[in-house]
């Protein structure tokens, strides 16, 4: 090795300040590539996290957050990054790059995992498989309030005004309970099992303002609610959802606009409206908005898989069991959910 070879080690405490100046000046980090997810994701879900930075002359080259999800339901795989929309390699130079991607691929075998999962936003691995299934949504925010009005399609734009006239008004959560009542709802009527609320709660502890809840109220009635995260000059409304109360009053419409004029009056210039998967109500609510979709790609290293795996709910496999979860009461939901959401991130 060079002196000007990187050397990827583990992350430690005394390099996570390094570690997130490097995300935040580097083009290619994102909100989720924070050294913050770590605590996360060991203190919410009990996951083993392997964030491996690389280093030469004792500066930060290049970074990649890897979590490790083993169940046996779902199955033992190495991901950047869990719970996350984007992850995989950040890196200054190519050297840094294929120094992470060999360490990775390494740590996959020493592991046995079945797979290592890398979700970029652009193709980094052209000889990996690839999951196209999802997309996401990106678009600039105007420095003034009428412009993105206007660039809402008139049959949303009418939704948006709507819920203005039924005097709706939005409110920051300073804990995660109003928002998980409604979120756990929006959830279990997608058939889909529901995060703790412990998640959100440390989401919040350890971003701080960082990590926002905005709540709809109408009148005294809480009908929608967000959780979004801010990230240089961008805003990312990630956990939203509402009760059937929302729909009468345009909540949802109502509540992404708030979030957007209110990273507006923040100076924020980039609204990213998260993944969604192709052929879903999501990706068609947000492309409504006039949000084209870009396509993300989740690439894999086989390990002991011989293909890459499906826990989407698109799968048929998961069909009966989604009809189930519809079914059931709420509460049993959110007892339960929580024990199989952390191995679904």
């Amino acid at each position: 090795m060079s002196p000007s070879d990187p050397e990827v080690q583990r992350l430690t405490p005394e390099l996570e300040g390094a570690w997130d100046a490097f995300v935040h000046t580097h083009p290619e980090g994102t909100f989720f590539h924070r050294a913050g997810w770590r605590e996360v994701l060991q203190r919410a879900f009990g996951h083993r996290t392997h964030y491996l930075v690389a280093r030469a002359g004792g500066e930060v080259r290049g970074v990649l957050p890897l979590a490790e999800v083993k169940s046996l339901l779902f199955g033992h795989a190495l991901v950047s990054t869990p719970f996350c929309v984007y992850g995989g390699i950040v890196a200054a130079d190519e050297k840094a790059k294929s120094a992470l991607e060999r360490a990775a691929c390494a740590l996959a075998r020493e592991l046995e995992v079945d797979h290592l999962e890398m979700r970029n936003r652009r193709r980094q691995h052209p000889d990996w498989p690839v999951k196209d299934l999802y997309v996401t949504f990106r678009k600039a925010i105007a420095a003034d309030s009428e412009p993105n009005m206007l660039a809402i399609p008139r049959k949303q734009r009418a939704m948006v005004r709507k819920g203005v006239q039924k005097g709706l008004r939005a409110e920051i959560d300073a804990n995660p309970h109003r928002h998980y009542a409604m979120y756990s709802e929006s959830l279990r009527n997608l058939g889909t099992p529901v995060f703790s609320k412990r998640y959100l709660a440390t989401l919040q502890d350890v971003f701080g303002a960082d990590c926002e809840i905005l709540t709809v109220m109408h009148g005294d009635e809480a009908v929608a609610s967000v959780l979004s995260f801010y990230f240089r000059d961008e805003v990312l409304p990630y956990y939203g959802g509402g009760t059937l109360a929302a729909r009468g009053v345009s909540g949802n419409d109502f509540m992404y606009w708030s979030v957007m004029e209110r990273a507006r009056e923040g100076g924020r210039r980039l609204f990213d409206y998260g993944r969604s998967k192709r052929g879903t109500g999501s990706y068609d609510f947000k492309t409504y908005w006039g949000f084209e979709p870009e396509p993300l790609f989740y690439e894999y290293f086989l390990v002991k898989q011989a293909e890459m795996p499906n826990l989407s709910p698109t799968n048929p496999k998961y069909e009966a069991m989604i009809k189930l979860w519809r079914r059931m009461p709420l509460a049993l939901t959110q007892l339960i959910g929580p024990r199989l959401a952390k191995y679904l991130g």
